[in-house]
């Protein structure tokens, strides 16, 4: 028999929201090991034995030896010592240390409600989803990493930006499922809204990718003025890599008037949600995409301040959580599939 989902224990949606605030520490914390070129520091992954950081003067002088033979250890920092490694080390243990305490406070309590029979048939298949999305992200952070261990000190920014946006991704889908689980008597059946705002979703998570590749190609410092780059409203050597369409990709002038654009064009949909329907999660989401732009003028404006992008980087998120709950907010109170959630 059918059950609908906000039926489900009160506790099962406490433990989501505790879920959803630690993937979004994972994606600010993800922001400071990148920002901080921390993240090639640790050369090996061991998923089960790596829990414990060098524990030794020994250990610490041996895993200093495995970074200096990388690419990054090798042509940027080869002059480190244990003590200017450990700096980096710090961060990027901590943040796969993070992502393993996610796993475990995401499996422990699913196999604890569902042997106590307290997960609706209809989210268990969701749960499961995330689990598996859960694991394949510690393998594509690896993957990530890997590439910056071959023969160049930095990470490709296609995975760097894979990386990110299925983190987004999973924070979006627990975010989803907490809505889910919430009071249906706060929704209405808005079809136009709840279209608009899923757009705007999509479009959000097109900006992000794009703010990924400016942080992979260090792009963000190539032009700091604002409203126009280094003067120009279009830049030059916009196209000068070949063929002309990789410049979309890989060439970082092309990126950032790309992100920067992309970004306006982002604020207008917003405001134009607040226009359309005037509530105050819409009036939450206008003033969240203000703040977004705000802090990524000023971002620009520094050369990329560590603390301003890292700010950056969280107000992204949290300007996409309000448009989920625009969304979720705009549809009909009877239960959808998730996949409704981007899309009409």
């Amino acid at each position: 028999m059918f059950q609908p989902i906000h039926t489900a224990s009160p506790s099962l949606r406490n433990w989501l929201i505790v879920v959803a605030g630690m993937i979004f520490f994972m994606i600010v914390l993800g922001a400071l090991t990148r920002l901080t070129e921390s993240g090639l520091s640790m050369v090996e992954w061991k998923p089960v034995t790596g829990v414990l950081p060098p524990m030794s003067d020994a250990a610490w002088q041996a895993e200093l030896q495995k970074y200096l033979s990388s690419p990054q250890g090798r042509l940027v920092n080869r002059d480190f010592t244990v003590a200017q490694f450990q700096q980096i080390f710090w961060l990027e243990f901590t943040h796969r240390l993070w992502g393993r305490l996610i796993g475990l406070v995401f499996a422990l309590p699913l196999a604890w409600f569902w042997l106590r029979g307290q997960i609706p048939s209809a989210l268990k298949p969701r749960l499961l989803a995330l689990l598996v999305l859960g694991g394949l992200q510690g393998v594509l952070g690896w993957a990530m990493v890997a590439s910056g261990l071959v023969d160049r000190p930095s990470v490709s920014h296609y995975r760097l930006a894979a990386h990110l946006i299925l983190a987004v991704a999973l924070y979006a889908y627990t975010v989803w499922l907490i809505l889910e689980l919430g009071d249906p008597g706060r929704r209405r059946d808005d079809p136009k809204t709840a279209r608009k705002a899923g757009a705007l979703i999509g479009f959000v998570l097109v900006v992000m990718t794009f703010g990924a590749f400016m942080a992979g190609l260090r792009a963000g410092s190539a032009h700091n003025t604002f409203p126009t780059m280094s003067g120009y409203w279009i830049p030059p050597g916009m196209f000068d890599l070949q063929p002309w369409w990789i410049n979309f990709f890989e060439n970082g002038t092309t990126i950032q008037f790309i992100h920067r654009w992309l970004a306006k064009l982002l604020v207008l949909g917003v405001l134009a949600l607040l226009i359309r329907a005037r509530r105050t999660e819409t009036y939450i989401a206008a003033a969240m995409a203000l703040v977004q732009m705000s802090l990524g003028i000023a971002t620009i404006l520094t050369g990329v301040d560590i603390i301003l992008a890292s700010m950056h980087q969280a107000g992204a998120v949290l300007l996409l959580t309000t448009l989920i709950v625009v969304r979720h907010r705009a549809l009909p109170s009877r239960s959808r599939p998730l996949s409704a959630m981007v899309g009409g």
